[in-house]
């Protein structure tokens, strides 16, 4: 396939709360380092996970992104799972039919590399897995970092705050205390805000590593959407019509929330065309490639006639509860997704004060291609 065009672009900064198209700018952590990280706040626990407190080098500057060539591990599965769901010790619960399942009783960190060929076809057909009781969290984080690192180029994100020298982890912490949250909902009604995550990069993520260090004692749960099952849900002769459409997906909006927190700038961001429907190279599925948080339009089309159809297709993953998984956080889990075939939406919901903090490996794949319709 030629590769889609990249467009370096710099934009005014923008208000970071705007409604952008049809979705809520999704980043509402706090950019500041959390100076009760160490000692805890009064009333609240220190970090459990100190080593991974988020950091912001105003000096850290990383060139553009290169194309590189991925390869699918989830191709060479075996799709009997022998390796990674042994008969005799793993346990596996599935949530919904079509999406979500919770694995225990086996440990990722001592994976085979079949193994690992074969969690990439799991997470694919499955769309999110939950694995209880795993050390990722405990173990050297460059460990962790080699183990995500067989499924993909390492993705460096252009914002976020990363652990001190680890600028391949990308964090997600909300510190103890934090009340921000009640500012963003004087002005918004919901913190639901699906999307597939970067997905403005040339080659946006595959299989994605999510692991909790710290979570409050209820709430913070993480909500996950189905994007081939919606696919499938459509008929025929609109699916038809979706085929050889292209759409924009932006990252100047997270830049420019960035700037306005007074936040980093580690890249330019960047403007990329992908699939309006994409499939994934181990399946052969075909999903919805789209979501509020980074596509701007669909390509060839006016803007009302851009805004109604993705109008559409978003409220129709949005709505689609029978083909959606909720994940709860529990002490020792990480949650593997596919970026390709899902979008996800964290969710705001406590108001305790306590600390939920996260890390997520994110290994870049291909460039989203589309295969050819086929009617049913």
């Amino acid at each position: 396939m030629a590769p889609s065009a990249v467009e370096t672009i710099t934009v005014p900064v923008v208000n970071p709360t705007k409604r952008t198209h049809f979705g809520a700018y999704k980043e509402l952590a706090p950019t500041q380092f959390d100076p009760e990280a160490e000692a805890g706040k009064k009333g609240f626990k220190g970090a459990k996970y100190a080593n991974y407190l988020p950091t912001w080098n105003p000096e850290q500057k990383y060139p553009a992104l290169q194309p590189f060539e991925h390869y699918e591990h989830g191709k060479d599965a075996d799709t009997t799972f022998p390796n990674l769901l042994p008969k005799d010790f793993a346990k596996v619960t599935h949530l919904t039919p079509s999406i979500g399942t919770e694995v225990s009783g086996i440990q990722l960190s001592s994976l085979s590399n079949a193994g690992k060929d074969e969690l990439a076809r799991f997470v694919a057909e499955r769309k999110v897995v939950a694995f209880r009781g795993q050390d990722f969290a405990d173990l050297p984080i460059e460990k962790a970092l080699e183990f995500g690192g067989y499924f993909g180029r390492h993705h460096i994100h252009p914002t976020s705050g990363l652990p001190e020298g680890f600028p391949e982890v990308h964090l997600v912490h909300r510190g103890a205390g934090d009340r921000s949250a009640e500012e963003f909902f004087a002005s918004r009604t919901s913190s639901v805000a699906w999307h597939s995550d970067v997905s403005y990069e040339q080659q946006p993520p595959g299989t994605t590593f999510l692991y909790i260090l710290d979570k409050p004692e209820t709430g913070g749960d993480t909500l996950f959407v189905d994007a081939v099952e919606a696919y499938n849900r459509l008929s025929p002769l609109f699916q038809e019509r979706l085929h050889g459409l292209k759409a924009t997906h932006s990252g100047i909006e997270q830049v420019n929330a960035a700037a306005a927190r007074g936040s980093i700038k580690r890249r330019d961001p960047v403007v990329n065309e992908h699939p309006l429907v994409r499939t994934h190279p181990a399946t052969g599925e075909k999903a919805l490639y789209i979501n509020p948080q980074f596509t701007r339009d669909i390509v060839g089309l006016k803007k009302e006639e851009s805004d109604a159809l993705l109008k559409f297709l978003y409220d129709h993953l949005a709505y689609g509860a029978d083909f959606q998984a909720r994940v709860k956080w529990e002490e020792g889990t990480v949650v593997v997704w596919d970026n390709r075939v899902t979008q996800h939406s964290a969710l705001v919901d406590w108001k305790s004060g306590q600390r939920r903090h996260l890390a997520r490996i994110t290994p870049q794949a291909e460039r989203p291609f589309e295969t050819p319709f086929e009617s049913k």
